[in-house]
Order: structure tokens, then C-alpha cells, then sequence
């Protein structure tokens, strides 16, 4: 009998269980080659259950790092030592990180500590800025330095690695599995009040919860949104709230009294997905929602003075519009009014990948292990 290949996929945000939910079913439905367990971190708490609820993914381990007013030092050195333990007591024979949290690349140090080989879901991604975002391009630099296998979305992250001396046979470029997610979440028929409130407006979808602009660069995009807003009727927007208490005060005290404008409490993969699905548009400073609007024809401005996404942004899908107040609002106000610019945008392809990643990403392991 064959031995199993012993891989522990280590996750603990709800970014991250959205994109590595799809592997791990996808390795466990492969039950005579991979012998799977899943460990998370619990670096985001509820938000991280409820994607582990909607993929049926129930954590092998649980490390429960979680604390009110958690740092980067409390997150990265309660991952490390709790890693440590739980990789020595699994032995496996490779560790998947995803991507650019302080849990995956406290996650891979361990490994390396513990000379277990590495693989890294969403390698390559770079700003080349190692404070924006912070501390996010730091961890993928780092985590690809130690890494063994880069599993790159696109042909523009695999040249980045290519760039940086990484072995072009430890490159594999098998599209993002933030794809795969939304070929569960998205579906026909699907309701929700707050969706309700929103029929018969151009409905715009706002995130925003980055580090880096917390505090006056929050405010002018708040205060941009409103603006434009105000000036067209025909728009209500929905603004699922992050948890940090500093985005909230910012929010509150910038969209308060507007009543085209919901905030809500954060939404569950499934209703987020599909709150995008049936957006007009989307301003948002995440990651993750770059790669997922485009797939569904839907125009993205980014928030944020970088990208390392420029995939997007070539493509046409992506606008980065930076925190300005002035820039946000010509750009907001260009897409409403303009029609040829939004049609120009929601047609544009999308460059990251056939929502089959997960099954490329086990196919690799399988055959170079």
C-alpha cells in the first residue's frame, strides 16, 4: 500500500479559511494520497468560524491565540511556540501557509525551525514597499524566502519569484483558490434583508479595516464616499464593519445620520459573496476582494497608495485610487456618471485564474512528494 503524503495546512484569518477551504476539502476527497490535518491558529475568532462552518471544515488542532487587544508581537510569538508543539506531535511531511498573515509566516518559521519542508498558497504577491501594506508585504517576502514549493496565481507573481532568484522548477503558477471559494458561495436565489433595502438603487459595496490607514487616511475615504453619495440619489450602500474598534469610531463618526448608507455587522462568506455578486461596484482597501470582484464583473476601486495586485489594474478590472479625499471622489463620481468608463471596467477579464487552483495545488504536491 501506498504510504500517504502527512500535510498540515495551517491557517487562523478569515481571508486565509476562505482561500484554503477549497484545499483542504479538495486534499481530503484525495483520502488515499494525503493524510490532511488542519490546524488553525484562531488569529481572527468568529469571523474565522463562521468560514469553517459554511465549508464544512472541521479544525484536527486549534490553537486558540486569540486575546482582546492582541498585538504582532502577542500573534507572531504565541504561533511560533503553539506551532512548535503541534508540529512536533504531527510530524508531517509538509506545512501550507497561505499567503501574507502574521499566522503564516510565524507558522512557516516553525517549520523551518523544524526543517520541514514548506508550501506557500498565493506566492509571489509583492509591493516591493515593506510598510504598505504593513505588515502583510513584509510576512509573504519572508515566507517565500523560507518556502520549498510557490504555488503563484498568476503569471506576474511567478516573475516576481523568477526576480528574486527562487528555483523556476519549485514554481508552479495554478491560479488563486479565492476563485475555487466562489464557485461554493455564489448562488441563484439567494436573499437577505439587507439586500432588500437596496432594490432599486445602484447598490455600492464598501470595505474597510487596513492598518495602514487607520486614522485621517479612514476619514477622507469616509468622507468621500459620503460626498458622492449625497449628490446621487439613485445610490444606497451597504459597509459590513470590521471588528477594530478604531475602524468603527472612524466610521461612525464620518457616515453617521446618513441614511443611504447601512452599516452592518460583518457578513459571512456566503452573504459577502453574494452582497458582491449583486453590487453595482465596490470601494474597498482588502486583498482578498481584488481578485474575487473581478471574476464577477464587478469595477473595484482600491483604497490604498499600493497594490500588489497589478494584475487587476492591468487587466482593467482594479482602479487604485489611493486615501485622497479629491481622488476617492472624482473617481466614485467618474464611475457613476460615466457609463462607457463602468462598462469599460465590469467587462474587462479577469486574470486570476478558473476557480480550479485547489485541484492544480494537489496535483503538484502529490506527484513532487
Amino acid at each position: 500500500m501506498m504510504t500517504k503524503v502527512k500535510i498540515m495546512l495551517v491557517f487562523g484569518t478569515r481571508p486565509e479559511a476562505i482561500k484554503m477551504c477549497p484545499l483542504v476539502n479538495e486534499m481530503k476527497k484525495r483520502h488515499d494520497a494525503f493524510d490532511v490535518t488542519v490546524c488553525v491558529t484562531g488569529q481572527h475568532r468568529e469571523m474565522l468560524d463562521q468560514v469553517l462552518n459554511v465549508f464544512q471544515v472541521s479544525p484536527d488542532i486549534d490553537l486558540n491565540v486569540m486575546k482582546p487587544g492582541q498585538t504582532l508581537f502577542d500573534i507572531t510569538s504565541n504561533v511560533l511556540l503553539k506551532m512548535r508543539v503541534a508540529m512536533e506531535e504531527c510530524e508531517p511531511d509538509a506545512v501550507l501557509v497561505h499567503g501574507d498573515t502574521t499566522t503564516s509566516f510565524a507558522a512557516a518559521l516553525a517549520a523551518f525551525y523544524l526543517q520541514i519542508p514548506v508550501g506557500h498558497v498565493e506566492a509571489g504577491l509583492r509591493t516591493r514597499d515593506l510598510y504598505s501594506p504593513w505588515p502583510e508585504e513584509f510576512n509573504r517576502q519572508a515566507v517565500d524566502v523560507i518556502s520549498n514549493w510557490y504555488f503563484a496565481p498568476t503569471e506576474t507573481s511567478r516573475q516576481n519569484l523568477l526576480d528574486e532568484a527562487k528555483p523556476n522548477e519549485r514554481i508552479f503558477v495554478t491560479g488563486n483558490t479565492g476563485i475555487d471559494a466562489l464557485r461554493h458561495t455564489v448562488r441563484e436565489g439567494y436573499s437577505h434583508p439587507a439586500l432588500d433595502w437596496a432594490e432599486g438603487s445602484r447598490l455600492i459595496l464598501v470595505t474597510a479595516h487596513r492598518r495602514e490607514n487607520l486614522g485621517e487616511p479612514m476619514h477622507r475615504m469616509f468622507r468621500a464616499i459620503r460626498r458622492v453619495m449625497e449628490e446621487r440619489p439613485d445610490t444606497k450602500a451597504i459597509y459590513p464593519i470590521h471588528m477594530n474598534p478604531q475602524v468603527r469610531k472612524a466610521a461612525h463618526e464620518e457616515l453617521d445620520g446618513f441614511d443611504r448608507l447601512r452599516i452592518i455587522d460583518p457578513l459571512e462568506v456566503v452573504d459577502f459573496h453574494n452582497f458582491m455578486a449583486r453590487s453595482h461596484l465596490i470601494l474597498t482597501d482588502s486583498g482578498g476582494i481584488q481578485e474575487e470582484a473581478p471574476s464577477l464583473g464587478k469595477p473595484v476601486l482600491v483604497m490604498r497608495d499600493t497594490t500588489e495586485r497589478p494584475e487587476g489594474v492591468e487587466a482593467g478590472t482594479l482602479r487604485l485610487v489611493g486615501t485622497e479625499e479629491v481622488a476617492i471622489y472624482r473617481e466614485f463620481s467618474r464611475l457613476l456618471d460615466d457609463s462607457a468608463a463602468y462598462a469599460e471596467m465590469s467587462h474587462a477579464s479577469n486574470p486570476y485564474g478558473d476557480g480550479h487552483a485547489s485541484e492544480r495545488i494537489a496535483d503538484i504536491l502529490f506527484q513532487s512528494m
